[in-house]
């Protein structure tokens, strides 16, 4: 991940560039025979999980993915078939890496959990998670069970930017790693401190930027996985050993992708199915939703090197299903209906910036007692957030606010650089339910909008229902929606639609966010007893 991203593309649609080698891809068979077999549709997870590494254990696949100054941060996803996915836990469980990601003082957006790396070393069956934070050092978590506990092995005082750890043959851990100049480090037997590190390869200027590194070893030889942000993807390969030296090819360039207005497949990694088929799972830039993964199969030519199978010069939208054994249960779905049972937050649920432990609880129902005193979301400690569905979804939440004090802001938020909310306001003791615009952030990511109240109605009683419907395909800004209902059955809509933005830099994509901050003391909650995410 480029944080400058000079080398960004903004053409998103051209057609593949005429190139030796792996650029054009191969072309997978047409005809009856071709479409009557069981497909699987691209993008295989329509939310926002980006930088993917994807691996296979036994016979269960997981992947991780970016997730910036979200808290717990590297979602663990798992599969049984690579189109099916479920979020299974996170491998940091909170951002301790400094103030700023406890919204003390300073503030962590578009820093903490980039591009990072998931590996499974069999010898001692643990999963490890490793990545850089801040540029300053690496971390390296454990755990047995991608569930969880997951704890820090270490901290390694290089930075590893980028990062693709690779469990070797032999047992060795070694991380590639770099931006233009790509290295490779060897670690120490039990993973704690880094043994060497060395520069293998400098990235022509005629290719510009390459970063994002996945390592493999693959029939004895050494790849290195980069890519070009954001239309490319390339590939080098060792066959003397970790180190190199490394030669390099094009695997495809300003690729036309499977989601209509979004960009070139890329950044992702290889698998290999128990079958040997191998696929790619890379993301597609899907504005204002994020990045969205998609799969595509590949080949490999006699001389060692991957093929994408493309459709008419495509990312196909739709493939062949994986040839994989029955999955032993369904996966848990994404979106639906949480009514907060139990005992903890179920995983497809993040905190903006790390929460503070002492004023939220769940067990029927979510409470979320206010923990800021401010007039800034940006700023509000607590606000709880959840991935939206494309193409368009629409989030339903019941909120009991009987227990709201003057001053106190909650609801439901399209939660980006550029926000809208829904929600509750009372003052004077009195309620009204409002729909707020205008905050807003500037590309250094401090606030300079906290928002505009655009409409707003009385609302008596203690329970109220909101909703924000969200339209995310790519390829122009699109409309937020916010409504209310005093009986969970009719809705009223309230105030005029959002425009979602569709610009990159934040790069995280919008989120549905639930809040309750106060302005003027603490001391004031609400309850949430159901939230749904359905689709059309």
């Amino acid at each position: 991940m480029d944080m400058s991203w000079s080398h960004h593309v903004l053409s998103r649609r051209r057609t593949l560039a005429a190139a030796t080698g792996l650029a054009a891809g191969a072309l997978l068979p047409t005809g009856p025979a071709f479409a009557a077999a069981a497909q699987y549709t691209n993008p295989v997870i329509w939310q926002d999980f980006a930088d993917i590494d994807v691996m296979r254990v036994g016979d269960t696949y997981y992947a991780s993915a970016s997730t910036m100054h979200y808290s717990p941060g590297a979602p663990v996803l798992r599969s049984y078939d690579l189109v099916n996915w479920e979020i299974a836990g996170h491998a940091v469980p909170a951002l301790d890496f400094g103030a700023k990601y406890d919204l003390n003082g300073a503030r962590g957006y578009v820093r903490g959990i980039w591009a990072s790396s998931l590996a499974y070393r069999p010898s001692n069956r643990t999963f490890y998670w490793l990545g850089q934070i801040d540029f300053a050092r690496t971390y390296l978590y454990t755990a047995t069970a991608v569930e969880g506990p997951w704890s820090r092995l270490t901290t390694i005082s290089t930075p590893y930017y980028d990062a693709g750890l690779l469990v070797d043959t032999d047992d060795t851990l070694y991380v590639a790693y770099g931006n233009t100049t790509i290295s490779v480090a060897q670690l120490s037997r039990d993973g704690r401190t880094q043994v060497r590190t060395q520069e293998v390869f400098r990235t022509p200027s005629s290719v510009g930027t390459l970063e994002g590194a996945r390592f493999y070893k693959i029939n004895g030889q050494y790849y290195i996985f980069l890519t070009r942000p954001a239309n490319g993807q390339y590939i080098l390969k060792s066959s003397n050993g970790p180190f190199g030296p490394y030669t390099m090819r094009q695997v495809l360039l300003d690729l036309r992708g499977p989601i209509p207005g979004g960009g070139v497949p890329h950044q992702g990694g290889l698998v290999r199915t128990q079958s040997g088929a191998w696929y790619y799972m890379a993301f597609v830039d899907a504005y204002p939703g994020g990045r969205m993964p998609a799969l595509a199969p590949v080949t490999w030519t006699a001389d060692g090197w991957p093929v994408v199978q493309l459709l008419d010069g495509a990312w196909g939208t739709t493939y062949p299903l994986p040839a994989v054994p029955t999955p032993p249960r369904q996966v848990t779905p994404m979106t639906g209906v949480d009514t907060f049972d139990g005992t903890s937050l179920k995983p497809r649920w993040e905190w903006n910036h790390n929460p503070d432990n002492t004023r939220w609880s769940v067990g029927n129902g979510l409470t979320l007692r206010t923990a800021t005193v401010t007039h800034d979301l940006y700023w509000a400690r607590n606000t709880l957030t959840h991935r939206i569905q494309g193409p368009t979804s629409t989030a339903t939440v019941q909120l009991d606010h009987s227990a709201m004090r003057d001053g106190d802001r909650a609801g439901l938020a399209l939660l980006r650089d550029s926000s809208a909310w829904i929600g509750l306001k009372r003052d004077g003791g009195a309620t009204r339910v409002v729909t707020v615009t205008g905050l807003t952030m500037d590309g250094n990511w401090n606030t300079t909008g906290t928002g505009t109240e655009v409409a707003s109605a009385p609302v008596s009683g203690g329970r109220v229902w909101l909703r924000a419907n969200a339209d995310i395909r790519p390829g122009a800004p699109r409309p937020g929606t916010f409504s209310y209902s005093t009986d969970g059955i009719t809705f009223t809509r309230l105030g005029p639609a959002f425009s979602m933005g569709n610009d990159w830099r934040f790069f995280m994509g919008y989120r549905f966010a639930l809040f309750n901050h106060a302005t003027q003391a603490l001391g004031g909650a609400v309850r949430v007893t159901r939230f749904e995410v359905s689709t059309p």
